[in-house]
């Protein structure tokens, strides 16, 4: 698929261009629909990202904040990415609909999540990992290869197991925004743009994608950052 490219400075610098971006697609959403639904991925850019927004004109009574992966770890715990959701929105009065990631019955709860999933999602965000991996599509796990639902459990992947959307669910998304930082994103960011879908998040489509990402992935200097990044290896 085709991927809209911006490169900043930094870290900060994404995580501001993508709160101002979120906000303006929330309230155009909510102008035209009434409802903004946004799917977030965990990581240390989306919780500045949220931080960020807080300080946007965003109409967080029609927003619906739903998760793209969850550690099954329990509530409060430091590792669960809703822990932090929940820190970053503050008092922002979002609906967030949390992974029922404690339910005895993880697949039953996982087959429930999905079928609280909007038809559309406004928004989708994404992250990239070291090895390739996206929301928790991973190497080699077999959660790759579902296809038939649109959230699933994966192996024990860095001492958890997740819940995850699988590649059905961004295929709903009007949109899909990618925030992706520091050197060691340089090579699987490389392969990405170049349409490598040997790594998780190269298969990924969607209707529109944006990849907002720094300097340091992009292999550029800050000075630098707002030049076209190469388009492959």
């Amino acid at each position: 698929m085709h991927h809209e490219l911006e490169v900043v400075a930094d870290p900060d610098a994404v995580a501001g261009t993508a709160a101002a971006f979120v906000a303006r697609l929330a309230r155009a959403r909510v102008q035209a629909h009434g409802r903004f639904t946004f799917a977030v991925s965990g990581g240390h850019t989306p919780w500045a990202m949220f931080a960020r927004l807080a300080h946007e004109d965003v109409p967080w009574e029609h927003v619906a904040v739903f998760q793209v992966d969850e550690r099954v770890a329990p509530d409060g715990d430091p590792d669960r990415n809703l822990t932090h959701l929940r820190e970053s929105l503050g008092a922002a009065p979002a609906e967030v609909f949390a992974m029922p990631v404690n339910d005895p019955d993880l697949d039953a709860a996982a087959a429930a999540y999905g079928r609280s999933l909007p038809e559309r999602f406004d928004l989708v965000h994404l992250g990239l990992g070291p090895d390739g991996h996206t929301a928790s599509l991973v190497p080699q796990d077999p959660v790759l290869d579902v296809s038939d639902r649109p959230v699933a459990l994966t192996a024990p992947y860095m001492g958890h197991q997740r819940m995850t959307l699988t590649y059905p669910a961004p295929t709903r998304a009007e949109q899909v925004l990618w925030l992706i930082t520091g050197a060691d994103k340089r090579e699987p960011l490389s392969r990405f743009v170049a349409g490598d879908r040997s790594i998780p998040a190269g298969r990924v489509e969607a209707a529109a994608s944006l990849v907002l990402t720094d300097a340091a992935a992009a292999g550029r200097s800050p000075a630098h950052a707002g030049d076209r990044p190469p388009a492959g290896p």
